[in-house]
């Protein structure tokens, strides 16, 4: 694992841990909302284990949260909070890789910016479902800069090729795949809807 990458397993750690008090929820009452083990959500907040993609787009549906929102709090450095724009150079970004897929997402805005976007790049033959809550209260587009991704939007399934985008409605569980063998990089872009 990259020395990029180990930091940001102790950031999101942090950042866990921080929703759930914040929350004031108990280990249980988190697995019980998300569907991860309390033992699973226990190792992550320790930071003895990184959490797969399908994880942390259950814990963020927990939480009410985009996987790009509990990313981008998780990354945040002292010039992102104090809400100053400026340059953010792609050497100082850090880089989230999935362990089980070897997906891997960049935050590209910091967390003052009023959308989200983020760089993903799927490797050949991964695939990563997330469930219809981490979609919830906002808006997203998706948008496929290189390569092919199948894009299951709950039962209709989408075949997008660089330059496609599509624009999600009404939350449903939704799967990105990679079923071709080269790498497919997309960029995610999303705004919070309605409030919670």
């Amino acid at each position: 694992m990259s020395n990029i990458v180990d930091p940001l397993v102790g950031q999101i750690a942090a950042r866990v841990r921080t929703e759930r008090e914040r929350r004031k929820w108990t280990l249980a009452q988190l697995a019980d909302a998300s569907g991860v083990s309390r033992a699973m959500i226990n190792r992550i907040e320790r930071g003895e284990s990184s959490p797969t993609a399908v994880v942390l787009g259950k814990l963020s549906a927990a939480f009410q949260l985009s996987v790009a929102s509990l990313l981008a709090l998780a990354e945040g450095t002292p010039d992102d909070t104090d809400g100053i724009p400026g340059v953010r150079r792609q050497a100082d970004a850090a880089e989230w890789r999935d362990p089980a897929t070897g997906y891997r997402r960049r935050q590209i805005t910091g967390p003052h910016f009023p959308a989200e976007i983020a760089e993903i790049r799927l490797p050949p033959g991964a695939r990563v479902p997330y469930p219809a809550a981490a979609f919830a209260f906002i808006r997203q587009i998706v948008w496929v800069l290189d390569g092919h991704l199948t894009f299951h939007d709950g039962d209709t399934v989408h075949e997008l090729d660089t330059g496609d985008t599509i624009e999600l409605g009404e939350p449903a569980e939704r799967v990105f795949a990679n079923t071709t063998d080269t790498e497919c990089r997309y960029a995610v872009i999303l705004t919070r809807g309605i409030t919670p």
